[in-house]
């Protein structure tokens, strides 16, 4: 079973892990970033999935190095496969499979820096950070 959070990067600087954007803001978000929780035996890899989807006048960056990067567990229970994630485009989304495995029962925090970029318009490219935080649940 899992389950989905969604955050929203918040212009080209600064993310919020929310259900809104912040008042006063005024710019459309670039990306709404989707992830999906993992339940595992503990010992057994899985894959924790997320993806970006660009928002109503922005587009993935082509040729950038979209990546999943400093992947942590806040309580050192998780093994990640890879230290860096690659993106893919898929369907006109970037989606991060990261590969997990939990080495102790109970829920599992993990944390890393998803680095994408992306095109506003057709002139404006940013490089930008955003904060990944999901969990992992490992069953006995």
């Amino acid at each position: 079973m899992h389950t989905t959070r969604r955050a929203f990067l918040l212009g080209a600087a600064g993310v919020i892990t929310a259900s809104a954007p912040a008042p006063g803001l005024g710019k459309q978000d670039a990306y709404s970033l989707i992830v999906h929780d993992v339940t595992l035996p503990v010992g057994t890899q899985g894959t924790l999935q997320a993806s970006l989807r660009p928002r109503e006048g922005y587009r993935i960056l082509d040729g950038y190095n979209h990546r999943v990067i400093m992947l942590s567990s806040f309580d050192n229970d998780v093994k990640f496969a890879r230290k860096m994630v690659p993106g893919e485009v898929q369907d006109g989304e970037l989606v991060f499979a990261i590969g997990v495995t939990p080495t102790a029962p109970g829920a599992h925090t993990i944390n890393g820096v998803i680095r994408v970029g992306y095109i506003q318009g057709g002139e404006e490219m940013s490089m930008i950070s955003i904060a990944l935080i999901a969990q992992v649940v490992g069953t006995a």
